[in-house]
C-alpha cells in the first residue's frame, strides 16, 4: 500500500513540472531582447565546496535528556559460589594434602621426673562476628636435678580467656590472664651445710600474675589501634607490683599537603609501674619503686629511587616518682635499606635507642631464682648503631649478617647473693629461704656492647628446612670487672621436617662461658674472685604422627646429651627428659 502511494505521488510531481514548461499557444514570434535565460540543472557538490564551521554550535538539551545521577546499593545477602575449578590445568606441582583446621584442641602427656602436661584451647564464634575462647596450660616436674639436697621441681599453670566483637567501623577485644608459677631456690653454694640447716631451709617461691587487657582496631580512621592492660604481680614474701599500660597508635594522612606523600605513623605510650618489696637483702626497711613514662614514636617511610628510608624518633618524658626525678629522653629511629643486588641482597644501616622499664616480673621471667629484695631502676639504651646485609643466595637459601654497637646506661646484671649462713644451724637467727647464697640479686652498670650476628636458612626440599645462627658479643663495662652472667658466644642449629603424616624438628643450643661472683665469707663480705660457668650444648628433638585429621601423638626429647650444665651459678638442670602424649582436635 505504501509503495503505490509513493508511485502516485512521484507521477503527480512529474506532471506538474511538464505542464509548467509548456509554451502558450498564442506566443508571438521570437525576437532578440534582454531576456534572461535561466538554466535549471542538478547540483553535484565537491570537496572544494566544503567550508569550516566558524562557530561551535550550542546544543540545548531538554530536561528529559539530562544525565541522571546513579545510586548504587549492595544487597549483602550471602550468595553461594558457583565457581567450579577446571581440573587438570596445573600439573607437576606437589602442594601436598591441605591440613584441616579446627577451632579447638586438647593435648595431654606425661614424662619422666613425674611430669604431667595438659594444654587446651576452646574457641567458638558466631555469625554475628563475635569470637570467644579460653586457654589452659599446666606442666610440672618433680625433683630431677642431682647434687642438691633441696626440692628442685617446678609448676607452671596458665589460664586465659577473651571475647572479640567486630563492629562496622572497629573491632574490640577484652581478655584476662592468670598465671601461677612455683620454683625452688635449690642452688646452694659450696658450703658444708649441716643436716639441721638443710631441713630448716624453706626454698619454695611462688609467683602470681593477674592481668586484664583490651584492644580496639579501627577501620578507615586516624586511629590505627589502641591497647590497654592492667596487671598485678606478687609472690610468697609479700612483694606486690602493679603495672598499667596504654598504647594508642595513629596513622596521619599527609596526602592533603602533597599527593605523593605517604602516611605518618605515630605510636604513643603511657606506662606506669609501682611496686614494693618487704625488705632489702641487707634486711633493712622495705624497698619501694614507682615510674611513669610518656612516650612518642613518630615514623615516616618513603622510597627515593631504589633506597627505602625510615625516619623517626622516640621521645620520652620519664618520672621516677619515688626519688622525685624527671628526665626528658630522645632517641633516633632511622633505617636505610638499599638493594645491593636486585632481588638477591639488601644492605641496611640504622640507628636506634630506647628506654627499658625493668620490673620484678620481667626480671623473674629471665631468671626465676631472683630474691624478692631487688633494687629496680630503668635501663637507658642511649644508642644502638647497626648495619648488615640480608637476602638470598638462591630461591632456597636465605641469609642475614648484622653488626651492632650499643651503649646501655644502668643495664641489669644478675649476680649470686652472698650467703648469710656459714652452714651451721642457728635456731636464734632463722633465715629466709633465699638467704643461703641460693638466690640472685641485680647490679647495674653502664655497658657498651659490640655484637656480630649471622644466620642462614636452607630449604633443602619442600618438606625439609635447616638453618642456624650465631652471635658474638664483646662487653666493655664501666664499674664492674665483668659483665656478669652475659655470654660472649651463643648460637643455635635447627631443622624441621613435615609431611601429611609425620613431623619432626631438632634444636641444638650453644651458650658460651659466663662469669659470676665469689665471696670471701658470709654476708656481709667482700668479693674474693670470679666463678666461671662452663659453656654448654643442649640438644632437643620433637616429633609426632597424625593418625587422622583429629588425633595425633607427639614425643619431646630434651637435653639428649644428659648434661647437668649450670644455667646459672650452682643451678644445674635436669638430665635427659622425655615427654609423650596425644592431641585431639575438634569443632563444636
Amino acid at each position: 500500500m505504501k509503495k503505490s502511494v509513493l508511485i502516485v505521488f512521484a507521477f503527480v510531481l512529474a506532471s506538474v513540472q511538464v505542464f509548467s514548461q509548456e509554451k502558450p499557444k498564442d506566443k508571438k514570434k521570437d525576437t532578440i531582447g534582454p531576456t534572461v535565460v535561466r538554466v535549471v540543472t542538478s547540483y553535484t557538490p565537491t570537496v572544494s565546496d566544503a567550508f569550516k564551521i566558524k562557530k561551535s554550535p550550542r546544543i540545548i538539551l531538554s530536561k528529559n535528556s539530562e544525565k541522571q545521577k546513579l545510586t548504587y546499593k549492595i544487597f549483602s545477602a550471602p550468595v553461594a559460589s558457583t565457581f567450579v575449578p577446571k581440573s587438570g590445568v596445573v600439573k607437576g606441582i606437589d602442594v601436598g594434602k591441605k591440613e584441616r583446621l579446627f577451632d579447638n584442641y586438647v593435648a595431654a602427656g606425661f614424662g619422666n621426673y613425674t611430669t604431667p602436661f595438659v594444654e587446651a584451647f576452646l574457641h567458638q564464634n558466631s555469625k554475628f562476628d563475635n569470637d570467644f575462647g579460653i586457654y589452659l596450660k599446666y606442666i610440672s616436674s618433680e625433683d630431677g636435678v642431682e647434687n642438691t639436697p633441696l626440692d628442685n621441681g617446678f609448676t607452671d599453670i596458665k589460664v586465659g580467656a577473651y571475647y572479640l566483637q567486630e563492629e562496622r567501623y572497629f573491632t574490640w577485644k577484652i581478655g584476662g590472664n592468670i598465671e601461677r608459677q612455683k620454683y625452688n631456690w635449690y642452688g646452694l653454694p659450696a658450703i658444708n651445710f649441716d643436716t639441721q640447716t638443710i631441713a630448716s631451709i624453706q626454698e619454695e617461691q611462688t609467683y602470681g600474675f593477674y592481668q586484664l587487657e583490651g584492644e580496639m582496631v579501627f577501620k578507615e580512621s586516624y586511629f590505627d589501634d589502641v591497647s590497654a592492660s592492667l596487671s598485678m604481680f606478687d609472690d610468697n614474701f609479700g612483694s606486690k607490683e602493679i603495672q598499667f599500660s596504654l598504647k594508642p597508635n595513629f596513622k596521619l594522612p599527609l596526602d592533603r599537603f602533597n599527593r605523593n606523600w605517604k602516611d605518618l605513623n605515630l605510636k604513643t605510650s603511657i606506662d606506669y609501674l609501682s611496686g614494693e618489696f618487704e625488705q632489702s637483702y641487707a634486711g633493712t626497711a622495705n624497698v619501694k619503686y614507682s615510674f611513669l613514662n610518656v612516650g612518642l614514636n613518630p615514623t615516616y617511610r618513603f622510597d627515593w629511587k631504589d633506597l627505602n628510608v625510615k625516619l623517626g624518633t622516640k621521645v620520652y618524658l620519664s618520672l621516677d616518682m619515688e626519688n622525685s626525678l624527671t628526665d626528658f629522653l630522645a632517641y633516633p629511629d632511622i633505617q636505610l635499606t638499599y638493594p645491593l643486588v636486585s632481588k638477591l641482597a639488601n644492605i641496611y644501616v640504622g640507628a636506634g635507642g630506647d628506654l627499658q622499664l625493668n620490673s620484678f616480673r620481667s626480671l623473674s621471667e629471665e631468671n626465676p631464682f631472683v630474691s624478692p629484695t631487688l633494687f629496680l631502676t630503668q635501663t637507658n639504651q642511649q644508642y644502638n648503631v647497626f648495619g648488615g646485609i640480608n637476602g638470598k643466595f638462591s630461591s632456597d637459601v636465605s641469609f642475614n649478617i648484622r653488626a651492632s654497637y650499643k651503649s646501655d646506661e644502668d643495664r641489669a646484671l644478675f649476680v649470686r647473693n652472698n650467703s648469710k649462713s656459714d652452714g651451721v644451724f642457728n635456731a636464734f637467727n632463722p633465715l629466709l629461704g633465699f638467704e643461703y647464697g641460693n638466690s640472685f640479686g641485680v647490679l647495674y652498670d653502664d655497658i657498651k656492647t659490640l655484637s656480630i650476628f649471622g644466620e642462614l636458612e636452607i630449604d633443602v626440599t619442600k618438606r625439609l628446612v635447616v638453618g642456624g645462627n650465631a652471635q658474638f658479643n664483646s662487653y666493655t663495662t664501666t664499674n664492674q670487672t665483668e659483665a656478669w652472667n652475659l655470654p660472649q658466644m651463643e648460637g643455635a642449629v635447627f631443622g624441621k621436617y613435615k609431611n601429611h603424616k609425620w613431623y619432626a624438628s631438632a634444636n641444638v643450643f650453644f651458650v658460651g662461658e659466663r662469669k659470676d661472683l665469689l665471696y670471701s665469707g658470709v654476708f656481709p663480705s667482700t668479693i674474693s674472685g670470679v666463678q666461671n660457668l662452663d659453656a654448654y650444648v643442649d640438644v632437643n628433638l620433637n616429633g609426632g604422627y597424625h593418625f587422622n585429621d583429629f588425633v595425633s601423638v607427639f614425643v619431646k626429647l630434651n637435653n639428649i646429651l644428659n648434661s647437668d650444665y649450670e644455667r646459672f651459678a650452682n643451678f644445674n638442670v635436669q638430665g635427659f627428659q622425655v615427654l609423650g602424649g596425644f592431641t585431639y582436635k575438634f569443632d563444636f
